[in-house]
Order: C-alpha cells, then structure tokens, then sequence
C-alpha cells in the first residue's frame, strides 16, 4: 500500500507533459521526491516492516550501489552495475524495501558522484520502481531459491531496463528536444500527438542505448542472481521471527 500511495504521487511527474499540465518547478519535484522517500521509510519504520537490521541492509546496499557508480558510472552503452543489487534486494524482499533500495540507492550515488540536478526527482522514481517491480515479482515465490527465480527475475530486469530509460527520457524529452520537428515536445498539442512524438523520439534516441541496460541487467541476473538471492534470502529469515502462544495450563 505505501508503494501504491508513493507511485501515485510520483505519476505526477511523468504524466504532466501528456496531460497539458504545467512544468513542475526544480524545487517542488525535488521536495516532492524527497518526501516521499522519507515519508515512505518512515511508514516502513512505524509498521515495523523496516527494523534496525533492514535498515541496515538498505544502508549497505546504497553505499554499495554509490560506490560501484562513483568507480564505474557505466559499463557499455546504458548499462550500469547499480540495477542489480536493487533488482535482487527487491525480489527477496518485497516492493516496499524494492522500492526504497532504489530510491534511496540512487539518491546516494548522486550525492557521491555529484550527480545533483533536477533530473534527480525522476531517477528517484525510476529507480523505485525498478526495485518495486522486482518485489512484486517475488512476492508469490516459496521455498528455495532455483533456476526459474533466475528466469522471472531476468525477465524483470528485461522490462525495468527499458522502463527506466523511457521514464528519464520524458525529462530530457521536454526539457531538450521541444524543437524537434518530429519527436520533439510540443506544450498543448493532443495527448494521442504527444504519445506519438514520445514514442518516435524514444525509438530515435534511446531504444539502443536502453537495450545494452537491458542485457547487461540480465546477464548480472544469471551469472550472480541466485547466490546473491540465497544469501539475501537466508539474511531475511534471520531477520524474521515469531512468536509462540504459551501452551495453556
């Protein structure tokens, strides 16, 4: 539920050009995005969904993922090693932690990597649910970990490598191309127009870039997924215990 509240919020972002909305200002994507972040970790914190140990974990993953980008910012074309550590993270562990790792993974790299402008507000996002999807994806699992994890979690990395790239373009899309004469974002045309430029501008410009994303995701997910996923896994049964009623007398 705090994933679904949170990436109704975050829509907001993407769906303004579509929709004949006005710009959202620097500061207020920024606060809104920050806010969501913390609002949804301090929901987490609350239910007891996030405890100490699980933050801690969050914490290790973000440092990890900022210190991974600060020495290789990308690998060949799109790619970069930070999407595996949150498309695992969010498998074993859910769409919310998913979705935090993500956040909260990218807003560290920026920070580390200088990485600091008003495209943040949409990596923030966009990483997210890169990490909310891997957690529904997994939610329906049981057992231990095998082969056809691999497989649901690489077709999951296939899906959010281009997500995330579509969902960066629409900020590059109307802050950059507004005069292009074909793909280029026009303020005020038709949402059937605007989807239609969208679409050949993505194709024109990311669609390439976005596949060597895809395909390095996937070949992280098979080469280092399921020991990554027992581990992790193996780290969340520690994590959860429960109690038994004392046998009545």
């Amino acid at each position: 539920m705090t994933v679904l509240v949170v990436s109704v919020a975050g829509m907001a972002l993407f769906l303004w050009p579509f929709l004949a909305l006005g710009a959202p200002s620097t500061g207020a994507a920024v606060s809104l995005a920050l806010g969501t972040v913390v609002a949804s970790a301090a929901v987490e914190t609350l239910t007891r969904r996030l405890d100490s140990r699980r933050f801690a974990l969050l914490a290790a993953i973000a440092a990890l993922d900022a210190a991974l980008r600060l020495v290789l910012v990308n690998g060949i074309g799109g790619f970069s090693p930070i999407f595996f550590l949150i498309l695992v993270a969010g498998y074993v562990f859910g769409p919310s932690f998913g979705f935090l790792c993500g956040a909260i993974s990218l807003l560290a790299s920026a920070v580390v990597t200088g990485g600091i402008g008003p495209w943040l507000p949409y990596q923030l996002f966009a990483c997210g649910w890169v990490g909310a999807l891997a957690g529904l994806a997994g939610s329906y699992r049981h057992g231990a970990y095998d082969w056809r994890d691999v497989v649901v979690l690489g077709a999951v990395a296939v899906i959010t490598g281009y997500l995330f790239g579509a969902l960066l373009d629409v900020w590059d899309w109307t802050t950059f191309y507004r005069a292009a004469p074909s793909y280029g974002y026009v303020a005020g045309a038709s949402p059937g127009e605007l989807l239609r430029r969208f679409g050949s501008f993505y194709l024109a410009t990311s669609a390439w870039w976005d596949s060597f994303r895809a395909v390095g995701d996937v070949i992280a997910v098979i080469v280092l997924g399921l020991p990554f996923m027992a581990a992790l896994g193996r780290m969340r049964s520690r994590f959860t215990f429960a109690t038994e009623a004392e046998p009545a007398v």
